[in-house]
């Protein structure tokens, strides 16, 4: 018996990287799985290694900053799995520059998908949860746990050079965080946010050899980080490394499990120990 055993979690962002470690870890301790990507062949993808654990899984492709994207996620937890337990709002990208270069569309784009996206699930799930939680004490007493966890950076905790949309929009999943675990402390959630530090994605990859992209709807964007970068980032992190994909899954699964019942509200700083 996995921790989180009749448990339906909603991972957005969880074709790549960090979102598929998540839903991975979840999987792994029994929740059933609606995963998230903007492109169908990476949803696919980890659609494909849940199913080869053994999960219950279900894919729902889309762009987390389409208005009605936050409905079709909810509906899919409910219609495939009966309900909503964990959230975890993990999707995004960068689009880096410098404030005088920083144009209306990006910082735009960096508070659709980072603070909007989010927002616009969290609200979605409402009726269900509000539902759920009343139907609950009526039958057992109480409402059982549920769990939102939403992914920042430290870069909306510390500020960072050329980022100034991404940090904004990755600053005001601080509020949300703390707003919504007082409103839904009442229906047993609990709200917790991490902000991730130096992890091995597609975003921080080494540029050794030369500028590399991503492609966001059809859109490239810079990613990457010089040799001279990561180093210092290395010796500026107290364990001297960068974290892994799984890393990260683990300081999220910490707010997914039973034992984190009566923590909410909170900032979890997963970046090794960087500093500053």
């Amino acid at each position: 018996m996995g921790k989180l055993n009749g448990k339906t979690a909603l991972v957005t962002g969880s074709g790549r990287g960090i979102g598929r470690a998540i839903a991975l870890k979840l999987a792994a301790e029994g929740a059933d799985l609606v995963v998230n990507d903007l492109d169908e062949g990476p949803a696919a993808e980890t659609l494909a290694v849940l199913e080869g654990l053994g999960a219950q899984a279900r894919a729902v492709v889309g762009d987390v900053t389409d208005p009605a994207f936050a409905g079709l996620m909810i509906s899919e937890a409910i219609s495939a799995f009966g309900g909503v337990d964990i959230i975890v709002n993990n999707a995004g990208y960068i689009w880096n520059t410098t404030i005088q270069n920083t144009s209306d569309e990006q910082w735009e784009a960096m508070l659709a998908v980072h603070a909007t996206a989010p927002f616009r699930l969290l609200r979605a799930a409402t009726p269900f949860i509000r539902e759920a939680a009343r139907r609950e004490t009526q039958t057992m007493g109480r409402p059982r746990a549920r769990k939102v966890v939403n992914i920042s950076s430290v870069s909306g905790l510390h500020g960072a050079a050329t980022q100034i949309a991404y940090a904004a929009g990755k600053a005001a999943l601080f509020g949300v965080t703390k707003s919504l675990a007082k409103e839904w402390g009442r229906y047993n959630v609990t709200v917790n946010c991490v902000a991730f530090g130096h992890i091995e994605t597609r975003l921080t990859q080494p540029l050794d050899d030369g500028p590399r992209t991503i492609a966001v709807a059809g859109r490239d964007f810079k990613v990457g980080l010089d040799p001279a970068t990561l180093d210092r980032l290395r010796a500026t992190t107290a364990l001297g490394r960068p974290g892994s994909p799984e890393d990260a899954a683990g300081s999220v699964y910490m707010f997914c499990i039973p034992e984190s019942d009566y923590v909410t509200g909170q900032i979890l700083e997963c970046s090794g120990g960087a500093m500053g």
